[in-house]
């Protein structure tokens, strides 16, 4: 039921995701079609604003731990299935290490233990989303990606004051779903470290 007070929500449009494995093909996201990725493709670029009110939003959903978290369609420029990384000295606990895409060397953070949770224990259902953020890639691990959704842009509520300032800079809003409410991240935030030493 629609709380008062708020507007109906658009029903949002999901597709589920394919379990992905190490050694099977990249994907990338493409206005709701999942396509294999061209090895030359140009990189996503995110934008920041929230879009204005009418329009809609292309999110991908996914789990970490027993909480749902989503992220802008238009930062993914991959997701892969988990591959071990390889470790680098002196870096943040949730900075797993490096891997070797295609030839660029990107990070990979666990999101779990960037948003101050249980360190993820990576499975055949883990994967890394890589993201492309001004030009920078940073690989993700999450637990599972579950959802490719569709929402419009008034779905997204502001997070609630009662959440930390700090927590709450992680967050650019909540969805508001049937049956659950997603975090929607703010990647700029999230990853503002790595961004700074690839600058």
């Amino acid at each position: 039921m629609t709380p008062a007070g708020t507007a109906r929500r658009y029903q949002p449009t999901h597709r589920t995701l394919p379990l992905l494995k190490p050694l099977q093909p990249i994907f990338l996201f493409n206005r709701q079609r999942l396509l294999p990725a061209a090895p030359t493709g140009k990189p996503s670029i995110m934008t920041n604003a929230i879009k204005q009110a009418g329009a809609y939003l292309e999110i991908v959903s996914f789990h970490l731990g027993d909480q749902e978290f989503c992220i802008d369609i238009m930062a993914i420029r991959e997701i892969r299935g988990w591959a071990p990384v390889t470790p680098m000295p002196h870096t943040p606990p949730y900075v797993l290490g490096l891997i070797n895409l295609r030839g660029a060397v990107i990070p990979v953070i666990d999101m779990a233990c960037r948003l101050g949770m249980k360190m993820t224990e990576p499975s055949e259902r883990s994967a890394i989303i890589v993201t492309d953020i001004a030009g920078k890639l940073v690989g993700l691990l999450v637990e599972q990606v579950s959802d490719m959704m569709t929402i419009k842009s008034e779905d997204l509520q502001p997070a609630p004051e009662i959440i930390p300032e700090a927590q709450r800079a992680f967050c650019r809003g909540i969805v508001a779903l049937e049956k659950s409410m997603v975090c929607f991240l703010n990647l700029d935030t999230i990853i503002a470290d790595q961004l700074a030493q690839a600058a």
